[in-house]
């Protein structure tokens, strides 16, 4: 029995494009250069686009035959969508009852398609304000996290200034008490040169010698 081949649903990947860019490629700066833009005509699923269209192409660009004014309100005309949606479908299943194979199907299927276009296109109309509003909240958001940062970091650093200032008030004043308690360093340990001549001078030191002299009567 022969073992069964799995198939990845997606294409793989261009490895003669991929061995472009190697990590020794990457370091040396030999990968390839991104495509230009694209200034003019182009094709996107089979449809020919315009990079000077617009971003929502009307109706009439298309050969669609517009079904709502070129004034209007997108909520009442979304309405009227939905109404004649649902009436053309009542319709469509009725003669799917009568006569199937009636010549009415297909007209009534045609006139679905039309309004479900019509209806798309007016959502599509929505998305420039959906992208700003988008926008908007995630700078919103944003904004709030910096101020709760802010906020937390004042916090903190008010804390913090307590306790430095707590630790400052704990240091006692300097008193008569506390400066005589300051002993003068070179009175306690004498300086190497004034040791060095104290030696010096005598050769050794009186006690030394005493003791020197007992030992030599013993």
């Amino acid at each position: 029995m022969s073992e069964t081949a799995q198939v990845s649903s997606l294409p793989l990947p261009p490895m003669q494009y991929v061995t472009l860019f190697s990590e020794e490629n990457v370091k040396r700066g030999r990968t390839p250069r991104p495509p230009p833009p694209i200034t003019d005509n182009y094709s996107m699923f089979g449809n020919p686009y315009n990079t000077d269209d617009a971003v929502i192409r009307p109706l009439e660009s298309q050969n669609i035959r517009r079904l709502y004014p070129n004034n209007y309100d997108h909520r009442r005309e979304l309405k009227k969508l939905n109404h004649s949606i649902t009436a053309s479908f009542l319709d469509l299943v009725d003669i799917c009852i009568r006569n199937p194979e009636s010549e009415a199907r297909a007209t009534k299927i045609d006139d679905l398609t039309l309004l479900f276009i019509h209806m798309h296109h007016l959502v599509n109309e929505f998305r420039p304000h959906q992208a700003r509003e988008t926008l908007r909240v995630m700078l919103e958001q944003q904004k709030r996290q910096r101020l709760e940062i802010a906020e937390r970091f004042r916090r903190h650093f008010d804390k913090a200034w307590e306790l430095v200032q707590q630790a400052v008030s704990t240091i006692p004043e300097p008193t008569e008490s506390n400066i005589k308690l300051l002993i003068d360093v070179e009175r306690v340990q004498p300086s190497e040169g004034n040791l060095n001549n104290q030696t010096s001078g005598s050769g050794c030191a009186e006690e030394d010698r005493v003791l020197c002299q007992i030992i030599d009567l013993l």
